[in-house]
């Protein structure tokens, strides 16, 4: 009788001991490198600040494989920095580490010229799960990003 009591404990805990023992496979930093954008048009690189991560747009394939010459932040709601070149900007920023997800930032889509509320998370060493928000993460969109150990070769 003991034991039809025991085995559903015995089979939550069995299920719940691997998620656990991965989560605390999570540092603050394995965040940190080069991670190839969804759409496999950009690398950003994710660097630190102090205690707060950030990400720069450090790769456009249109510029790497000569499509375009230069791409401007033409979206941007403020008209001082519409001549900047999109090569360089930060995308996300003021991001810090909490319970295995870095949030509290905020991402720029130059696509849009719109700022969004931000959290990240790794979903394995090498996949990024992107998640920007309205008001709420509810009201959002994810996006997810691979790592790359460096910057594509592109062929003119």
């Amino acid at each position: 009788m003991h034991l039809k009591k025991i085995w559903p404990i015995l089979m939550l805990v069995t299920l719940i001991l691997p998620l656990s023992l991965k989560a605390r496979d999570i540092s603050k930093d394995d965040i940190l490198g080069l991670w190839l954008s969804e759409e496999k048009d950009g690398v950003i690189e994710v660097t630190k600040d102090g205690e707060l991560y950030q990400g720069h747009l450090v790769w456009i394939k249109e510029l790497a494989d000569g499509t375009k010459k230069e791409i401007l932040d033409k979206e941007n709601p403020d008209e001082s920095k519409r001549g900047r070149s999109l090569q360089g900007i930060k995308l996300f920023y003021g991001f810090n580490y909490d319970d295995e997800e870095w949030n509290n930032g905020s991402i720029y889509d130059p696509k849009s010229g719109k700022t969004y509320s931000s959290f990240l998370e790794l979903k394995d060493e090498n996949t990024l799960k992107l998640r920007g928000y309205v008001g709420i993460p509810l009201f959002g969109r994810t996006s997810i990003w691979t790592r790359v150990k460096e910057i594509p070769k592109t062929e003119n």
